[in-house]
């Protein structure tokens, strides 16, 4: 299921410090605010506060800024050191008009929280679409990876129609991310594998009659009935992962905050005992 939620951004933010790791992100106790250089010469806009093992990482959804967050964080960053950031072309980091695909997507966060001297080991935060992003970076870092958290993140589109596949390529007008949606969900998808015995929180909506039967399209009609059923998919990463079916909605984070950061901070405890 694809939902392109635009984020706003304010005006009067001032431009970030650029730096890569000349004031690292992982000094104890000191918040970090600035720009990271990835390989290519772009700049990442990289926000790390708080102290404490294991770093929580949190992965905003389809077009969310760093800024998606900003209900979690304080909270978060009381009891453990917090990094959110920006993708290529959202909130403060710069432009990647190239078709960006889940190898690229991980590429950048791995660079961000390398560049950014971010110490491992990390639990992963991914809300809707950016937890095929968190996925992507276990496969490929399991042994960093001591927990995670899925916040409504669907198992990829089945037979989308024409208006979603148009809207979602990734050189379509209004695809400010130039993210190939729907094949970085197939891919996310279809490379699951188990991470290790860590603890793993999904957190999965079961969809009323009511909004089932106001879906735009028959086929996220279908979607939206088998949501819960479909999500459980990411039980394989771990022996330890759980599901917690809400009713709130796809924006959980929005109907109720509380329950994603009490959600994260036990994966926090789990992951240090």
């Amino acid at each position: 299921m694809i939902l392109l939620l635009v984020a706003g951004c304010s005006d009067d933010v001032e431009p970030p410090s650029e730096s890569r790791a000349t004031s690292p992100a992982t000094d104890e106790g000191t918040d970090f605010d600035g720009l990271v250089k990835v390989d290519d010469g772009r700049s990442l806009y990289l926000h790390c506060t708080g102290e404490g093992s294991p770093t929580l990482v949190l992965e905003g959804g389809d077009e969310d800024t760093s800024d998606s967050y900003g209900f979690a964080e304080d909270a978060l960053s009381g009891v453990t050191r917090t990094c959110v950031y920006d993708r290529a072309n959202l909130g403060q980091s710069d432009p990647d008009p190239r078709r960006r695909g889940l190898d690229e997507l991980v590429d950048d966060l791995t660079q961000v929280l390398e560049y950014g001297e971010v110490p491992g080991p990390y639990v992963l935060v991914g809300t809707s679409g950016g937890g095929y992003i968190t996925a992507g970076f276990a496969y490929e870092n399991p042994e960093q990876v001591v927990g995670m958290v899925f916040v409504e993140v669907p198992a990829p589109f089945r037979n989308p129609p024409a208006e979603i596949v148009e809207i979602t390529r990734w050189n379509s007008e209004v695809n400010i991310e130039s993210r190939d949606y729907l094949q970085v969900e197939k891919d996310a998808w279809a490379a699951r594998t188990e991470i290790g015995g860590i603890p793993v929180t999904v957190i999965s909506n079961e969809y009323s009659p009511n909004e089932i039967a106001a879906a735009a399209f028959p086929s996220e009609a279908r979607g939206m009935r088998v949501n819960v059923q479909d999500q459980s998919g990411w039980l394989v990463l771990s022996p330890r992962a759980e599901q917690v079916v809400v009713h709130t909605g796809h924006a959980v984070e929005e109907a109720d905050p509380q329950l994603v950061i009490d959600a994260i901070l036990a994966v926090v405890r789990e992951a240090r005992a």
